[in-house]
């Protein structure tokens, strides 16, 4: 809680811009370079001011707590560079805060570019964009962090080529995901969701696959998870990988308790012209779920267990 007040109490102080480059940090030096802002706050705290535009640009951000904000949402574009072949962003300090970013077009030769490549500490990522790239935010482990999306779109993102695949958001082994009021459409393959973190929380949030291609599930909790799957739209297209089962529960081994995982209050349905069959959550974990009051439509079975 403590880091994110001081992160929010960062974000809603008032900017101060200085005329020598678009990347400000607050109550110092403005820089042309992403990185430079970074490394001026170092393992303190800090925000960067983003003023609008179009950047070929990255940065790392090796401690400390950093707010990145654009000054304009939807006008402030990082458009294809990532930083040691990852991301636009790669995190590996206490916390950070990223706010009305767009990231684009993002591609390394592993497969994973990211916008956000997040490799420790708590992440929040609010009113901001993830748009025709290989991956969208990437994680790596740190099960005492929180990782949390709101008021976010996903578009564009993902791929199977050989050896693996990259989604819209995957996580690694984190204490919890927790994603508000957003957008996931238009997926390229993998999954939209696909989360290892043990505590899970989807809530209010669209799943628009209509113009899918080699799509897979719309949310996959590989190991398992708790939490709570609530008050989403998911649209499964016909273009699909794998068309198998919109939500799956330890598809690949139980390796969190899953007893208590409530999916309630969504609507699910299949699109135009889809002539199969399937299943809304498709659980492995043999535990207690609680599934209720969700809104299918036609050809979707509530649950199956394998």
């Amino acid at each position: 809680m403590r880091v994110a007040a001081i992160l929010l109490a960062l974000v809603i102080a008032t900017p101060a811009y200085a005329a020598d480059g678009p990347f400000t940090v607050r109550g110092g030096k403005s820089y042309w370079r992403l990185g430079q802002a970074v490394n001026a706050i170092g393992n303190g705290e800090g925000a960067i001011d983003i003023a609008p535009g179009r950047y070929r640009d990255c940065a790392i951000q090796e401690g400390g707590r950093v707010a990145y904000i654009g000054t304009q949402p939807g006008a402030v574009i990082f458009d294809g560079m990532a930083c040691e072949g990852k991301a636009t962003l790669v995190l590996r300090g206490r916390a950070a805060h990223v706010q009305g970013i767009t990231f684009a077009h993002v591609a390394v030769p592993d497969g994973n570019g990211a916008g956000i490549r997040l490799e420790h500490g708590n992440l929040d990522v609010i009113d901001s964009q993830f748009i025709d790239s290989q991956s969208g935010i990437l994680s790596a482990n740190d099960p005492s962090g929180v990782i949390r999306v709101e008021k976010s779109t996903f578009a564009g993102l993902g791929a199977c080529p050989s050896g693996g695949c990259a989604h819209s958001i995957y996580i690694g082994d984190y204490g919890a995901l927790i994603v508000t009021n957003s957008r996931f459409e238009r997926g390229t393959g993998g999954h939209y969701v696909k989360s290892r973190a043990a505590r899970i929380e989807v809530l209010n949030s669209s799943f628009d696959d209509t113009r899918g291609q080699s799509t897979n599930y719309m949310i996959d909790l590989s190991g398992g998870a708790v939490g709570r799957i609530a008050g989403n739209t998911f649209v499964q297209g016909r273009n699909k990988e794998n068309h198998a089962a919109f939500i799956t529960v330890a598809p690949e081994g139980v390796a969190n308790p899953s007893q208590g995982l409530i999916v309630e209050n969504n609507t699910g349905s299949l699109s135009p012209g889809a002539s199969w069959s399937t299943v809304f959550v498709a659980d492995w974990s043999h535990e207690p779920l609680v599934i209720r009051n969700n809104k299918l439509g036609k050809g979707l079975t509530v649950s199956e267990q394998f």
